[in-house]
């Protein structure tokens, strides 16, 4: 996988004290986007939506992924095969559960959004697997 984003970003522009992101955010969604949780497959309010426009993160608003990049990768959370641009996000190592994967979070304010795995369709190969929790939606 040949990843050209920002990796291990301890110190992210975007900053809120814990009490102002419990106060912003949905319960779900901070548990998500802060705390590293996961949503339930084919659960989430953008999984299955075919309109077009820009995925922002919701912590802090910052653009992150296009419809025009969205697949349906049939593993039951948005996924998109690029980012909107490589500085729109960061990625790290995730060896949680056992497991190897490369967890993706906003570059702007250090949300977790998900993981990317080097199973996507062309051109990049990649699938950015997303919760829509850490996301809202711009539409065109």
């Amino acid at each position: 996988m040949n990843l050209n984003h920002p990796k291990n970003l301890k110190e992210y522009p975007f900053q809120k004290s814990k009490e102002e992101w419990v106060a912003s955010l949905s319960p779900l969604q901070y548990k998500v986007a802060r705390e590293k949780g996961t949503e339930r497959a084919f659960t989430g309010e953008f999984h299955d939506n075919k309109k077009s426009g820009i995925y922002l993160c919701v912590g802090c608003g910052e653009a992150l992924f296009s419809s025009d990049t969205k697949f349906d990768s049939g593993t039951g959370w948005p996924s998109y095969f690029d980012a909107i641009k490589d500085e729109a996000i960061a990625i790290e190592e995730d060896n949680a559960f056992f497991m190897r994967r490369t967890e993706v979070l906003c570059a702007n304010c250090g949300s977790h959004l998900g993981h990317v795995f080097p199973d996507g369709p062309k051109p990049t190969g990649l699938r950015y697997c997303i919760n829509s929790a850490s996301l809202s939606f711009q539409e065109k």
